[in-house]
């Protein structure tokens, strides 16, 4: 018994040792490798861009009116014919409650429309935060998480902008702020509309 460990002794480090090692050192030399590429590390890629929207149809959220009719719900052929700017929230989500004047802003150019997917929440806590806040949607589609997942979702907030032909073009993840909403968001819708004349 005391000659087998004795030779272990003298074999040297365990590769088992070593293991931990390796792979901190792969990652170090991956993690170099993405900050030297220019990579932004904010940027979430999305298979969809350039894709058409995936097929869906979501009933409205129950108890939303504009000018006493009820806000119609959401499907993937109301994306044909115009661009569409479609924004995943929740009552929920308080980043969504703070890129919610974005919205409203948008609301008053009638070049598009914006369609909201009501994600994961209840009909009486959406109409309470749209009641509040301002409704910008043209059409509420409420999603129990299936159609978020078709579409992508890492999370809420999210927006979309959808071209004439329900392709998507363009995907910003997280909530609009001043700075992202004028230097990144609008140039960005305003290129998909100059696109779809």
């Amino acid at each position: 018994m005391s000659s087998e460990m004795d030779e272990e002794k003298k074999s040297g480090i365990s590769p088992l040792f070593l293991l931990p090692l390796i792979v901190f050192g792969a990652l170090a030399v991956l993690m170099g490798f993405m900050m030297l590429s220019g990579h932004d590390s904010k940027e979430l890629p999305s298979a969809l861009i350039d894709k058409p929207a995936p097929e869906f149809d979501l009933p409205p959220v129950n108890g939303l009116e504009r000018d006493g009719k009820q806000v119609p719900g959401f499907k993937r052929s109301d994306l044909l014919g115009q661009v569409t700017v479609v924004n995943i929230f929740a009552s929920w989500c308080a980043p969504c409650r703070a890129e919610h004047k974005y919205l409203m802003d948008l609301a008053k150019d009638d070049r598009f429309e914006i369609a909201g997917l009501n994600y994961k929440d209840t009909d009486v806590k959406a109409n309470r935060f749209l009641a509040e806040l301002g409704n910008p949607y043209d059409r509420v589609g409420f999603d129990t998480g299936r159609a978020g997942i078709e579409w992508g979702v890492y999370g809420v907030p999210e927006t979309f902008i959808v071209d004439e032909k329900a392709q998507i073009r363009y995907k910003f993840v997280g909530p609009l702020s001043e700075a992202s909403y004028r230097d990144v968001f609008l140039p960005e819708l305003e290129k998909v509309l100059s696109e779809s004349k």
